[in-house]
C-alpha cells in the first residue's frame, strides 16, 4: 500500500466538538443517499468524532456506512479498539457506544482516500488548518477526484469546543458555499463578543484572505454590524436577534441560502461567489444603508 497523503495532524478532538457541522452534513442529499459511506478524513487521536457522525447521520439514514481515516497507524489502531468497546456497550444516545451491526470502520489513508467506493460525503474538518493556503486547492482536488455522482466535500475548522465553526462545501465543480455556525447565545461575551469571531476559525482558503478589499472580509464586517443593529431584538434571545441578523444580509444583497429553521441553528450560509478570494466586495443595496 502508498504511503497515505498529507501530514499528521495534532490529533486534537473532543465530545460534541463537531456536532454543528454534522447536523448540516445530515441534512444533504447526498448524505441521505441508501448505503451512503461518508469519510471522516483526519478523525484524530480517537474514534469519537466518527463514531458521533455516524450515530447523527443514521438518525435520518439507517444504512449510512462511516469510513474513518487517519495517517498514523497508532490512532487507526487505537481508534479501532474503541470501536470495538462501543460495541460491546451497545446502543447510546451519546456516541459513546454503537450498535453491534453500526457499518462503521477505521483505516490508514490520507487525501488520496483509500476507500473501498467512491464516498457520497467526504468530512475533512480541522486537517488543512496547519497547510499553507497554495497547497489547499490541489489538496481538494486530490478529494473531490474521489467522490461518487453527487458527492460532497466539507471542509473547515471548528473550535476545541465547536461552538465556532466554518466550512466550505465542494462539489467536483469546486466550491459552491462558505457556512459559519455559531452559539449564539453565548455572542455579546467575552467568549464571542460578535459574530466576527469567526474570523481565526476560517477555513484555509479564506483565513488569511480577512482583510480590507476582500470579499470574506467585508462579509464579516457587515454581519458584525448587521447583528449590532438588531441589538433590540436581545429581549426575545439570542436566537430571534440572529435570524434578524441574517434575514438583514439577505436584505443587503449577500446570496443567503436556506431560511429560518436552519438560521435558528446558529447558521448562516452564503453562496462561494460571494467570499471568492481576490475577487471585489459584494456591494450593499443603498436601501439598507440606513439601518
Amino acid at each position: 500500500m502508498a504511503k497515505p497523503t498529507g501530514r499528521i495532524t495534532r490529533g486534537t478532538t473532543g465530545v460534541n466538538r463537531l456536532r454543528r457541522v454534522d447536523r448540516w452534513i445530515a441534512a444533504q442529499p447526498a448524505a441521505r443517499v441508501p448505503g451512503a459511506l461518508v469519510v471522516d478524513l483526519g478523525y484524530g487521536a480517537s474514534a469519537t468524532t466518527s463514531l458521533e457522525l455516524h450515530e447523527r447521520l443514521a438518525r435520518r439514514n439507517p444504512s449510512v456506512e462511516v469510513l474513518g481515516l487517519e495517517i498514523d497507524p497508532e490512532r487507526v489502531a487505537i481508534a479501532t479498539a474503541e470501536l470495538a468497546a462501543a460495541r460491546e456497550a451497545g446502543p447510546s444516545r451519546y456516541g459513546r457506544a454503537i450498535a453491534s451491526d453500526a457499518r462503521v470502520s477505521f483505516a490508514l489513508g490520507g487525501f488520496e482516500v483509500p476507500a473501498p467506493r467512491p464516498p457520497h460525503v467526504i468530512r475533512a474538518m480541522n486537517v488543512l488548518r496547519q497547510y499553507d493556503e497554495h497547497e489547499v486547492a490541489g489538496h481538494w482536488a486530490t478529494m473531490l477526484a474521489r467522490l461518487a455522482p453527487g458527492g460532497l466535500l466539507v471542509e473547515g475548522t471548528s473550535n476545541e469546543v465547536g461552538r465556532v465553526c466554518a466550512w466550505v462545501a465542494l462539489d467536483v465543480a469546486g466550491p459552491r458555499s462558505l457556512t459559519i455556525a455559531l452559539k449564539v447565545d453565548e455572542l455579546g461575551t467575552d467568549a464571542m463578543e460578535a459574530p466576527s469571531v469567526v474570523a481565526e476559525r476560517l477555513p484555509k482558503a479564506l483565513i488569511h484572505r480577512n482583510v480590507p478589499g476582500e470579499r470574506v472580509h467585508a462579509l464579516l464586517a457587515e454581519l458584525d454590524r448587521a447583528w449590532a443593529v438588531e441589538a433590540p431584538l436581545a429581549d426575545f434571545g439570542a436566537t430571534q436577534r440572529w435570524v434578524a441578523t441574517v434575514r438583514r444580509m439577505r436584505s443587503a444583497g449577500w446570496p443567503v441560502a436556506d431560511g429560518p429553521a436552519r438560521w435558528r441553528l446558529g447558521e448562516l450560509t452564503v453562496a462561494w461567489s460571494a467570499v471568492a478570494p481576490g475577487a471585489a466586495p459584494v456591494p450593499r443595496r443603498p436601501e439598507d444603508s440606513r439601518g
